[in-house]
């Protein structure tokens, strides 16, 4: 497997290119299915997740051209071919589920395998599942199938979620677009995510309101077309490089970043010490002070994100005083907290909440990915830590990160890959 080494105690300085948001990309990838045209999709991410999409819809029939290393995507699923989704293509990334609703809404029914990914909670599926009942699909679950039929066509429906969830605000969203009538979502996810995928679908012929609030409203549409759409930044990328230049110190411009999906990272920072600012091209970090200790509680969009919770715990472990961590979105999401207690790191965890007592500096060891934002956390750690830090398992970084290595080197982290197996 692969491993990163990391030679911790040089500052960030210069200019980070943000990617396409994979959370963005991999259901827009799914909503070509909606329609037999063209779908382009701009500033793609090149990542383990999205290329595992792409070969989940060509088995289905998605004509895909998507050069390696390119960032533009054409899929056109003129014909679907299948409408099965089998376990081998869905239980490495839970985003692979997102199919069922598309092909429910444009064929009429699907078989899709309950999804696998990350092991940092059960997130079930229910939710997904209860908002296609509510628009007329019939649903079995047979040998860890789901096997949905809506052979008349799906109807719009008036959906309240009994808590806010991002998968579910998606896939019912997808599906909508080809209901007959109207379909209310409330209680709905307000993640900037959301709203990209909306804008792509109404560049489609979908009718969408309020996405991005609350309440969105779905106007269905007997057909979609195709569209020519660019992916809005990455803001978790965004957010991980920014909370690595507070970490290592320095002076970083996150290019293409936007500071208003930034917001409740941004407050935290200034609150620790560093300095986020938005500018021309972009958002500029800095931080050349000592670090304070500030707790965070992870909320739905706009509050604090739990995909940056690991790395700004990484943050907070050479922060002056004590932080208080508490998770409110997955229930086991502080699997980082040991490997960061092996590069000297004061954690205590209580359930959903963890307590960081800063130190005065870290020390470089060998440590274990866990999942995506977990490792990423352990990267941080190590740039700021005093000698060499090794990081295994880091194809989980490669789920999420394009590049990583070589963004941080060209601000002079001391960063590199080690290909291959691992010495015995």
């Amino acid at each position: 497997m692969d491993r990163i080494v990391i030679s911790g105690g040089s500052a960030l300085e210069g200019s980070i290119p943000i990617s396409g948001a994979k959370n963005s990309a991999l259901k827009l990838m799914a909503a070509a299915l909606l329609s037999d045209q063209r779908l382009t999709l701009r500033k793609m991410p090149n990542l383990a997740d999205s290329r595992f999409m792409a070969q989940l819809l060509a088995s289905l029939g998605v004509e895909i051209e998507w050069p390696v290393g390119a960032d533009i995507a054409h899929l056109h699923a003129g014909t679907v071919s299948s409408t099965i989704a089998p376990y081998d293509l869905v239980r490495k990334m839970r985003a692979t589920f997102n199919v069922l609703g598309p092909l429910l809404a444009r064929m009429g029914h699907a078989t899709v395998s309950l999804p696998g990914g990350c092991a940092i909670g059960a997130r079930p599926v229910d939710l997904h599942l209860k908002a296609f009942e509510a628009m007329g699909a019939d649903i079995v679950i047979e040998g860890g199938y789901v096997k949905a039929a809506a052979l008349r066509g799906l109807r719009g429906a008036h959906i309240v979620f009994p808590f806010v969830s991002v998968g579910a605000t998606e896939h019912a969203l997808l599906a909508a677009t080809l209901a007959r009538g109207e379909t209310i979502l409330e209680n709905a996810a307000r993640e900037p995510e959301i709203a990209d995928l909306a804008a792509c679908l109404a560049q489609m012929g979908a009718r969408i309101d309020g996405a991005g609030s609350g309440t969105i409203t779905i106007q269905g549409v007997d057909s979609l077309s195709g569209a020519d759409y660019s992916v809005l930044p990455d803001r978790i990328e965004a957010g991980t490089y920014a909370i690595a230049c507070a970490a290592a110190g320095g002076d970083v411009l996150l290019q293409g970043a936007r500071f208003e999906d930034l917001a409740a990272l941004a407050e935290r920072l200034e609150a620790a010490g560093a300095q986020m600012t938005a500018q021309a091209g972009g958002v500029r970090v800095r931080r050349s002070g000592p670090l304070r200790a500030v707790d965070v509680d992870t909320q739905p969009f706009p509050g604090f994100p739990t995909d940056l919770q690991a790395q700004f715990m990484a943050l907070m472990c050479q922060a002056r005083g004590v932080s208080h961590f508490r998770e409110n979105i997955f229930e086991n999401r502080f699997m980082h907290a040991p490997e960061l207690m092996r590069l000297g790191a004061e954690i205590q965890l209580r359930g959903n909440e963890a307590s960081v007592t800063g130190v005065d500096h870290l020390i470089g060891a060998p440590v274990m990915a866990t999942d995506l934002r977990a490792s990423v956390s352990l990267v941080i750690a190590g740039l700021a830590a005093q000698g060499e830090t090794v990081v295994h398992r880091v194809y989980h970084l490669d789920r999420g990160f394009e590049q990583l290595e070589q963004k941080l080197s060209r601000c002079g982290a001391q960063v590199q890959r080690l290909r291959g197996s691992e010495p015995t």
